[in-house]
């Protein structure tokens, strides 16, 4: 019997909103000004294969202005389709925790002290969490939530070493247990359609988050940018990205496999469109969630449905 969170068939980011906030909240994507371990030498250059010149922060605002002016400027660009007055802080460009404890403390006092800002949510690396860092983020969160992404990608090692990911699953490991020994939940970053990964590489990663305390996951397609090392590569050396129906099948065994109280942040994503190869199918962001919502219907799949390792 099919399982329902909401009108969702997954334990959906929106869903768990509503339940905790009693609404929807906006994420406004800010950009700290940071950069990362990567790309400024300590353990690379040219940042992993994938990431775009921006770090990721393809849709964030300004780093030249200040947090309160970047929350100013998503709030406008928000108004034009949500009407409430709830707002997650994104610190999502490049590695949000990677600079000087004061200038962290900042940033992020800054955001969390702004009355519109409900959580403060933080994208970084699990190998840039150091003590220093934990404390602050504990503090943080006594005054309101506070989130931290960590990007995983895969758990298989040849395609870390692929991607140039720069840090072992251990590290991983060990950033999930000291957070969550602070109470602070943790979102993991999955990308699905790796080159030289299967359909069971895919899963496999899956049911390895299964074993761990985590609290939510997003999984995003693979996309190729203008600018980036994979650009290079796919031209060099094509290799197979899904089309929209085997993306639907992909989610819809990685959604089977998942646990089922793990929320579901994002299981799509769109690529800015002016740096976009491919694929160009996921340009159409109300079509694929659309499309994905009704194949999840058709095929009676829902999160958690064929079990999970745990």
């Amino acid at each position: 019997m099919a399982v329902f969170w909401g009108d969702e068939r997954y334990y959906s980011l929106n869903h768990y909103l509503k339940q905790t906030f009693g609404e929807k909240l906006y994420k406004i994507s800010l950009n700290g000004g940071m950069t990362c371990p990567n790309r400024d030498g300590t353990l690379g250059s040219r940042g992993c294969i994938f990431c775009s010149a921006k770090g990721s922060g393809d849709f964030a605002e300004d780093g030249q202005l200040s947090v309160t002016e970047q929350i100013t400027q998503g709030k406008a660009q928000a108004a034009r389709k949500y009407f409430g007055s709830s707002y997650i802080a994104y610190f999502q460009a490049y590695t949000n925790t990677y600079a000087p404890v004061p200038r962290l403390r900042e940033l992020f006092f800054e955001a969390i002290h702004h009355p519109d800002i409900r959580i403060l949510d933080i994208a970084t690396r699990p190998d840039c969490l150091g003590g220093d860092v934990l404390e602050l983020l504990d503090e943080l969160n006594q005054i309101k939530p506070v989130w931290v992404e960590l990007g995983l990608q895969t758990i298989h090692p040849n395609t870390a070493a692929f991607i140039r990911r720069g840090y072992e699953l251990l590290v991983f490991e060990q950033a999930v247990h000291s957070l969550r020994l602070l109470g602070i939940p943790v979102i993991v970053h999955t990308i699905l359609g790796l080159p030289h990964e299967d359909m069971e590489h895919q899963l496999a990663t899956v049911r390895y988050l299964n074993t761990l305390d985590i609290q939510g996951v997003k999984f995003q397609l693979l996309h190729i940018l203008k600018h980036t090392d994979l650009a290079v590569y796919y031209r060099e050396h094509p290799f197979h990205l899904p089309d929209m129906e085997e993306y639907f099948g992909m989610v819809g065994k990685c959604l089977c496999a998942l646990r089922p109280d793990i929320v579901v942040h994002r299981l799509t994503g769109d690529g800015p469109k002016p740096l976009l190869i491919a694929p160009l199918w996921t340009g159409n962001k109300r079509q694929v969630q659309n499309g994905l919502r009704a194949y999840l219907k058709e095929q009676d799949i829902w999160q958690g449905k064929e079990g999970y390792d745990g």
